[in-house]
């Protein structure tokens, strides 16, 4: 896969495919510009070297034109974040950008209109993906967060160019996950945390045969407990995935993995954040109570693995750290992530809530790497190749 680096930019329009899906308060005004600034190194980098920059994104999941997703709305934060003004135009494609695209002179920058506005995007439909390729020289991904989608803009456009390339943020993100995935500094610790345990098979059975250590917590350990006898009281946990837990932990016996579960949890009787609350052991929950956060005995049992480790995979919380009164377990796994980290461990925490919860925390630059892929870093976790990336190769 070809870098933005070792690609020569002079006198060339780079179309460049970069993730602008940011959150628009009640005002459209941008909520968290955080994608915008990870798109600049590329943008920079482009217009350093001599080129012009046409960029395309999606905002949002409009049904046809919706002016309330309109990516005008996020043009001032843009110029303000990327520090230069930028042009803008009501479409994505057809005559008036390919006009606007030709105009473009080496330094300019040009955004095009939401790519969803066309329900062609979606369906990585040819023709659309032509007309979008009419408006630069040279194709750049650098929005990994939706190299997962076989879209228009995001795999099959790069079909029509003849110079394509990876932008710095994709090769991030792809370095980022290559350094857990294919680590060779033991031991590997993958923190597994969330709802639901059926969400997160694939990326276990993938990581059984990459980790030292599994740590499990979450509503998701409520169903590997109640696998191995244990009682779970009304805590949340899927009947029906019992079995594969079962597997899961015989294959991660055979493999010599370490498979860690709370031992003890903050119970309560009501999902609320004023429910009276009790420490439990996580295998004996009473009948009207539920598990919502680890207890003080695994917070510490946990610890002792993290500290001890030199590749850290963090993706999932937990407890329901958005409640205070169970958001201390969170906060401790995030604590011992970035005491690893300092001690020379590499960290990657993905995963909007563990994302989310690191920024709660104020933990956000203590781990060597956050990734903002969503579902295209959990589908990387899972060894699959995305479409992306493909594209580019």
């Amino acid at each position: 896969m070809k870098s933005a680096l070792e690609t020569s930019f002079k006198n060339k329009k780079a179309l460049i495919r970069v993730d602008f899906n940011v959150p628009l308060n009640s005002n459209f005004e941008v909520a968290d510009n955080s994608r915008i600034k990870a798109a600049k190194p590329t943008i920079d980098h482009v217009l350093n070297d001599g080129g012009a920059c046409i960029l395309i994104s999606h905002l949002g999941r409009p049904e046809g034109k919706d002016p309330s997703l309109s990516l005008k709305h996020i043009l001032r934060e843009a110029e303000k974040c990327l520090g230069r003004k930028i042009k803008f135009i009501d479409d994505c494609i057809g005559q008036k950008v390919e006009s606007a695209a030709e105009a473009l002179l080496p330094g300019e920058v040009l955004m095009l209109e939401n790519l969803r506005f066309y329900k062609q995007e979606v369906l990585g439909d040819e023709l659309f993906s032509q007309k979008l390729s009419k408006a630069g020289d040279v194709y750049v991904n650098d929005a990994f967060g939706t190299s997962h989608r076989n879209h228009a803009s995001t795999s099959t456009v790069a079909g029509f160019f003849n110079e394509k390339c990876a932008g710095l943020l994709l090769l991030k993100e792809v370095d980022a996950i290559g350094k857990v995935l294919k680590s060779k500094t033991s031991p590997v610790t993958a923190i597994i945390g969330g709802a639901k345990v059926s969400s997160k098979i694939p990326i276990i059975k993938n990581l059984l045969s990459i980790a030292d250590n599994l740590v499990i917590g979450g509503g998701m350990a409520y169903t590997f407990i109640k696998s191995k006898g244990g009682e779970v009281g009304k805590s949340i946990y899927e009947p029906e995935m019992i079995p594969i837990c079962e597997d899961l932990m015989l294959e991660a016996k055979k493999n010599g993995v370490s498979f860690f579960l709370p031992k003890d949890v903050i119970a309560a009787k009501e999902f609320s954040n004023n429910s009276k609350t009790k420490v439990i052991g996580a295998h004996n929950i009473d009948e009207n109570w539920m598990g919502l956060d680890i207890g003080p005995e695994t917070e510490k049992y946990f610890a002792s693995i993290i500290l001890k480790s030199q590749t850290i995979l963090w993706n999932g919380p937990l407890g329901v750290f958005e409640m205070d009164a169970f958001s201390g377990g969170t906060r401790a796994v995030a604590i011992s992530v970035t005491e690893a980290t300092k001690k020379g461990c590499f960290s990657l925490v993905g995963g909007g809530d563990s994302v989310a919860a690191l920024i709660k925390f104020n933990l956000f630059e203590k781990v060597s790497y956050v990734s903002t892929g969503g579902g295209a870093m959990l589908e990387s976790l899972e060894g699959n190749t995305l479409p992306g990336i493909a594209a580019l190769l």
